[in-house]
């Protein structure tokens, strides 16, 4: 019990660093997480849908999956339970409920078809023939069972059980939306309610819309402080915004000016230059976007709510429904609204 604890504040503390799902154009192609272990969270890269998406009929049911080894630069094929099993490992605490890691196993699977597939479309050279790579910066964190076996230590057997039950007991399924595979994003905890796509990313995806998540307020990672010098803080904003005239008064430095419904900073300036809050949240390392600033005798304290990028599935939230009673089905249907779970078949 103390391990599986353990590792639960590992992941906590993991989750805060991932890029962001990915969803703008001029980005790498990433449709899950961005909160995993493996990397630091917020592997949320940030790019649009791509425009050509498989059809249904073309969803190859192969068993196997190509992964580029991005240290080594091998490729290996691996069977899609043990893909989905890796990805679990590197994604969610395994200390979460069972109904919580098959819906990340749902979550996974899709994402691993939808990016295969593409693959299989308009490969992409830097993949050297593989589907995906363990590279959890550009694509969905993936633990080998020697990473596995390092990150859970002597719980390694009994987190490997779980997350092989939780892929063979959702084996085939996946969400799709319109007959093609969704982008299935996904971050730690939202600030209460998730967040859409289009605010996030600029690209509106019909089933990636605010939901309530409410349990997320009670997780540990919800609320987090950093606090920053006027240097710090001076010294970031100008290496990052050529446009920024801060002057002399720190209090007039940054405003707040617009927020989404779910809280995130939409809009804001510093020393007159206009940035979001995913912007800002880059350029300070935060949490999330939905953030408060208070300055205060020399010091600016940042308040962020919520852990990740806030798109589709709250990994806390999952878990609450989960412990709550809800099957891994209804956890899906709620934070993809709209999408239907389906056996791919090719």
């Amino acid at each position: 019990m103390k391990d599986l604890l353990k590792i639960a504040l590992i992941f906590a503390l993991l989750l805060t660093a991932i890029p962001m799902l990915a969803f703008l154009k001029p980005q790498k192609d990433k449709f899950a997480a961005e909160e995993s272990p493996a990397v630091s969270a917020e592997a949320d890269i940030t790019e649009a849908p791509p425009e050509e998406t498989p059809p249904a009929e073309e969803i190859s049911a192969a068993d196997t999956l190509k992964v580029l080894d991005f240290t080594s630069g091998q490729v290996y094929e691996i069977s899609m339970r043990d893909y989905v099993a890796g990805a679990i490992l590197a994604e969610m605490p395994a200390s979460y409920h069972e109904e919580a890691l098959k819906a990340q196993a749902v979550a996974a699977r899709t994402y691993a078809v939808r990016q295969r597939e593409k693959q299989r479309i308009s490969p992409n050279p830097e993949l050297l023939g593989a589907d995906i790579s363990n590279d959890s910066t550009k694509y969905q964190a993936y633990f080998t069972p020697e990473q596995a076996k390092a990150f859970y230590g002597d719980s390694y057997e009994l987190c490997l059980a779980k997350a092989e039950a939780a892929a063979d007991s959702t084996d085939g399924i996946v969400l799709i939306w319109e007959g093609e595979p969704i982008v299935a994003a996904f971050h730690s905890t939202s600030g209460g309610r998730t967040e859409s796509a289009e605010t996030v990313w600029g690209s509106a995806v019909e089933y990636l819309v605010p939901v309530e998540s409410a349990e997320d307020t009670s997780s540990p990672t919800y609320l987090d402080e950093q606090v920053f010098t006027e240097k710090e803080l001076r010294a970031r904003l100008e290496a990052e915004l050529d446009s920024a005239d801060l002057g002399s008064d720190p209090e007039k430095w940054l405003s707040i000016d617009e927020r989404s419904a779910s809280g995130t900073v939409t809009k804001m300036t510093a020393g007159g230059a206009e940035l979001t809050g995913t912007d800002f949240r880059r350029i300070f390392s935060l949490r999330s976007a939905n953030f408060t600033v208070e300055y205060s005798s020399g010091q600016f304290t940042i308040t962020t709510k919520g852990n990740g990028h806030g798109v589709g599935m709250s990994q806390y939230g999952a878990n609450a429904m989960a412990n709550s009673g809800a099957s891994y089905e209804e956890i899906l249907l709620h934070y993809y609204t709209g999408a239907e779970l389906s056996h791919y078949s090719g």
